[in-house]
């Protein structure tokens, strides 16, 4: 306990500047303000940022008209909710008015009704270690529903009951399995079971909100806790049921791994090598690509006749169940196109063999990852979790002869930016024509040919262009 209150101590002076003006300012008209929720939760834990949550007794209007003056900027997009936001130098503020809101069983939004004590605030909040406040400027921690506990045991409970939490909002299932991904810690079994019991609630949420609960909990740190959590309670079948699926029933030989735990394997395994791309990660399109890419084995799954099995297709049939998927829970067009690519060509690094491609093949590798090259070799490697050493590490020494051909052939000739050696403009002027289809048909041509044999002199291309149009007269 002394350790979160010097860790308290020592986050409030920190944040300082913003608590102890703005509190002053609330108290001389009169009205309550309180740090609340994740600022109040991560400052026990001994975790900084700038984005400061507050409740109040005062109403929206009073709230912005206090602002005015203070902050830098000021936004109201969520003022029916009663919040007011803004901005105080490298500070982001949101300060929302004691509340109590409910869902209709039948509604995707919620009815907000303004409350007037900090402690039914609190009572109304998704778990108890976000149900913490500390009144300023006075800096009184109010935790009535033992957050502080909880918080020390590592453990999510709600407030009250959860099944009138879950009622209330059942978006809240979403975020149990968020938080646990997010902070590494167990859900109270009272809890599992009114999600398991209430999954199917979760339907009257916009797809929207359940998006954006599952990217940041594949974004977080301990995603499989989450995901977990999800299938356990049935959540999964309604938001993601391509996940559960991979749960294949095993043949009595056993000869094929576990899918699903393979997953999960292959998506921590991608992010132990996200520091490979720019920024370091998280990165949600290669986190998602590796939870994705084997979502086609339950619909490729054959038995031979030998007893063994065989996912024939399943990268290309994984691409279309993720494209539709990601549509299904409105992923912006280029989310859905980079994890589906990446889904539909995770298995091409097998043809490379112990090195047999050609350089052209190398080409076209490069060509057809495009701007996702690098995500495609985390996720191929990623991709192996075999037990056997000496299979994992000529995996390894395979696909590093791979990229360091990669390496050598784009500080050639610029893979990433292949083109034919001659342009539209090229191709018309040398065939005298205008512009249309031929131009594309022929511009087609010399990048194939580009690829194939690498780069061309402009004269050995334009003889290349010429004897391609006299074979078609």
């Amino acid at each position: 306990m002394a350790d979160v209150q010097r860790a308290v101590t020592a986050e409030l002076d920190r944040i300082a500047p913003v608590i102890d003006d703005l509190g002053r300012r609330f108290a001389d008209a009169g009205h309550e303000l309180a740090l609340v929720g994740g600022p109040v939760r991560d400052a026990m834990l001994g975790r900084h940022h700038n984005d400061l949550d507050f409740t109040t007794s005062a109403r929206p209007e009073q709230t912005e008209k206090l602002l005015k003056g203070w902050s830098d900027a000021i936004w109201d997009m969520g003022r029916a909710f009663g919040t007011i936001g803004c901005r105080k130098d490298e500070w982001q503020v949101e300060i929302t008015t004691y509340r109590s809101e409910s869902y209709d069983p039948d509604s995707r939004k919620p009815d907000v009704d303004f409350g007037d004590t900090l402690e039914g605030d609190l009572g109304r909040r998704d778990f108890t270690v976000n149900a913490m406040a500390v009144r300023v400027p006075g800096r009184v921690v109010e935790d009535p529903y033992g957050g502080i506990v909880d918080l020390a045991g590592q453990v999510l409970r709600t407030p009250g009951r959860p099944e009138d939490s879950f009622s209330d909002d059942p978006l809240r299932m979403m975020r149990a399995a968020r938080f646990a991904a997010q902070l590494g810690f167990s859900v109270a079994p009272e809890v599992v079971a009114a999600m398991t019991a209430m999954a199917s609630r979760i339907e009257i949420i916009s797809a929207e909100r359940v998006r954006d609960e599952l990217v940041k909990l594949i974004c977080a740190p301990y995603p499989r806790l989450g995901l977990s959590l999800l299938v356990e309670t049935g959540l999964a079948e309604l938001v993601l049921p391509e996940l559960p699926a991979l749960k294949l029933e095993r043949d009595e030989h056993h000869r094929h791994k576990d899918v699903y735990e393979h997953t999960l394997t292959v998506l921590e395994q991608a992010i132990d090598l996200e520091s490979r791309l720019p920024g370091g990660g998280p990165d949600f399109v290669a986190r998602f690509a590796a939870l994705m890419h084997d979502v086609g084995k339950p619909r490729t799954r054959r038995f031979l006749d030998d007893g063994t099995v065989t996912f024939h297709h399943h990268d290309v049939v994984g691409a279309k169940l993720t494209r539709k998927r990601m549509k299904a829970l409105r992923f912006s067009n280029d989310e859905i196109e980079a994890v589906s690519q990446l889904v539909e060509q995770h298995l091409r690094f097998h043809g490379y063999g112990t090195g047999e491609w050609t350089d052209s093949a190398v080409r076209r590798y490069v060509r057809d990852a495009g701007d996702q090259l690098e995500r495609l070799h985390i996720l191929t490697r990623a991709d192996s979790t075999t037990r056997n050493k000496r299979k994992a590490d000529r995996l390894q020494r395979t696909y590093d002869d791979l990229e360091e051909r990669i390496a050598r052939l784009s500080e050639q000739e610029e893979l990433k930016s292949i083109r034919p050696d001659l342009d539209g403009n090229q191709i018309m002027e040398i065939l005298g024509i205008g512009p249309g289809r031929e131009v594309g048909e022929a511009y087609k041509h010399l990048l194939e040919l580009r690829i194939e044999n690498g780069p061309m002199s402009e004269e050995d291309a334009r003889s290349a262009l010429l004897a391609w149009w006299s074979a078609r007269q």
